[in-house]
């Protein structure tokens, strides 16, 4: 990505089948000196996030790389996809962040993957395909790709970014119909495990991004990118809606609202595309703290901090961060453990 104001890379996603073959590297090096913080701006405290890798270098031929979907498996290892990766380069990865190693675990000629999560139903890998509206499955190693879901949902084709899974295994899906053409055609679409069945619970949103169920399995935070609101759907528990409402006005400038997640306190991480950090609200909408990588990182091309996972059980939580510097994870501490809903999607 050349040094530019930000623009949403999914805009340009559906050239990438376009495009050829890039190197991607994995690196530990950091543009940045972690003693160098960027002030916080707003209420709340502020969570200094440190530089753990580096992932990927920016894509020739794309012109940029995007790092997204951060999820855990059962082994520990971290899964990350790189939404702009050319075809044949690896667009998903499997991370030890102990060893602070990476490798490829899927690469295919077509697909432009924007989120990444582990269905509590089948145990499989489940992935975004912003540019051709489907919704791909992997077995846990990131072999058997299979389509689960492709076509059009009451009349309209998706384009779905983020993911979040109930208990059952039924999918809600971000989708951000709309983001080129400026127009409120967003939606959130519910698809039953079976990827039979697909429903509109929400429509005419403004570039629908972020997709989080509560800590309770109660409703869903979903935020709008053109709009820099999150906003609560209460579900009535049978595959329904009960109400919905603008919960968080989110203030950020240039910036705009990517992914959420959400820890066991309940607590919402709201990712920012077009600034490195996060912002950090109670489910009240209290802004609790801001958390923000090393001045000098952000400097040197570090600009969007697109989601994060937090460690089951722990409070140790990996961020997704990428610019022309190149993809890195920073790592930070939590304001309380993570749970299903503040890993992936």
């Amino acid at each position: 990505m050349r040094r530019r104001p930000p623009i949403r890379p999914l805009a340009v996603l559906a050239t990438i089948g376009m495009l050829a073959l890039t190197g991607c590297g994995t690196d530990t090096g950091d543009p940045g000196d972690s003693a160098d913080r960027t002030p916080s701006t707003g209420t709340g405290r502020t969570i200094h996030a440190h530089q753990v890798m580096r992932l990927t270098r920016v894509h020739e031929e794309t012109g940029m790389t995007l790092l997204e979907g951060p999820t855990f498996n059962e082994d520990g290892d971290l899964f990350v996809v790189d939404v702009t990766a050319p075809a044949g380069k690896p667009k998903v990865l499997r991370v030890n962040v102990r060893k602070k190693t990476s490798r490829s675990v899927h690469t295919d000629g077509r697909g432009a993957y924007t989120s990444a999560q582990f269905s509590p139903y089948d145990g499989r890998l489940y992935l975004t395909d912003y540019a051709h509206g489907e919704i791909v499955s992997l077995a846990p190693d990131g072999s058997d790709p299979r389509t689960f879901f492709s076509g059009k949902v009451e009349g309209a084709q998706m384009n779905p970014d983020d993911i979040a899974f109930d208990q059952a295994g039924n999918l809600y899906v971000s989708d951000s119909r709309g983001l080129s053409e400026g127009k409120a055609l967003g939606r959130v679409v519910r698809i039953d495990r079976d990827g039979v069945t697909a429903t509109v619970l929400a429509g005419d949103l403004a570039s629908t991004n972020g997709i989080s169920f509560d800590a309770d399995y109660r409703g869903l935070w979903f935020s709008e990118l053109t709009q820099n609101r999150i906003s609560y759907l209460r579900l009535d528990g049978e595959g329904g809606v009960a109400s919905r409402h603008t919960a968080i006005r989110v203030d950020a400038g240039v910036a705009q609202t990517d992914s959420i997640a959400v820890d066991a306190h309940g607590n919402l991480y709201q990712a920012l595309h077009g600034r490195p950090a996060m912002v950090v609200y109670d489910k009240y909408g209290e802004r609790l703290a801001t958390v923000e990588i090393p001045a000098r990182a952000a400097a040197a091309g570090l600009e969007s901090a697109t989601n994060v996972a937090i460690t089951p059980g722990g409070t140790t939580a990996y961020m997704t961060v990428s610019g022309p510097a190149g993809g890195y994870l920073y790592a930070f501490d939590a304001l309380a453990e993570g749970i299903r809903q503040s890993n992936g999607g």
